[in-house]
């Protein structure tokens, strides 16, 4: 037996959900939650194995509330239920820990289907879902880091790539050192490198960002991040590349 939790704010949509799901032999509706505080609240004194959620909703909620609920209860199945279906939704729930995804627009069997394979399996996504997440992988780096970044995370890797300082950053976007080195984390864990150093050879061999280095064959050494110790070098081909003295 599946122990359910269904949270979603439109009362009408969770009625529907907790008497359509709670008519299966195998799943139990043991809580249902309007918001993201009572959902808090009630998973202190319930435990489900699963918990259908709504991505958008008053208060905390989307891919935060999926980061939070993950970090407290790492061990209880999240079953994303949304309206948008974007790639980069789904992409970033996903990396945020949720075991699946599905659309709003599904019909009632296929939702059904899904927690059933989520129980099973630990993992859903809808084919068509699937297939999108494997060729955005594949895309060159401009398509990909859109595809993947947020609005501001791609902000700070601009500003990274342009030399700023973590405190010049947190100074121009009004935010703290701390959630600049958070973002920074981020980008860093989504583009599969492993310092600003590798950020900035990102940066440069995919072309982005034109206002942070000048494509020429002499590269201005005032345009890369002083904040690195990097030489540049000739590689004989008339292009450049970024030592890390390290």
């Amino acid at each position: 037996m599946v122990r359910l939790m269904i949270t979603d704010d439109h009362e009408l949509v969770r009625a529907g959900l907790v008497q359509y799901l709670g008519m299966s032999p195998d799943i139990d509706v043991v809580a249902e939650a309007k918001n993201c505080n009572e959902l808090l609240e009630k998973l202190r004194t319930v435990t489900p194995d699963l918990l259908l959620l709504d991505l958008s909703m008053p208060g905390k909620s989307g891919v935060d509330m999926v980061a939070h609920v993950r970090s407290l209860y790492p061990d209880l199945l999240i079953l994303v239920l949304s309206m948008h279906n974007e790639v980069k939704t789904v992409l970033h729930v996903m990396k945020a820990g949720a075991s699946g995804f599905i659309c709003k627009d599904c019909s009632p069997q296929v939702l059904l289907d899904a927690i059933r394979k989520v129980v099973a399996t630990g993992k859903y996504l809808s084919p068509v879902m699937a297939e999108q997440l494997a060729y955005a992988s594949t895309l060159p780096g401009a398509d990909h880091i859109e595809m993947v970044l947020s609005a501001r995370e791609l902000e700070i890797f601009r500003l990274i790539v342009d030399g700023k300082s973590a405190g010049e950053i947190a100074d121009q976007l009004c935010i703290s050192n701390k959630t600049v080195s958070t973002h920074k984390s981020h980008l860093l864990d989504k583009l599969g490198l492993k310092n600003i150093a590798e950020l900035v050879h990102y940066a440069i061999e995919n072309k982005l960002f034109d206002s942070a280095y000048v494509a020429s064959a002499v590269p201005d050494r005032r345009k890369i991040p002083r904040q690195l110790e990097l030489h540049c070098a000739d590689s004989g081909k008339g292009d450049w590349q970024l030592l890390d003295t390290d």
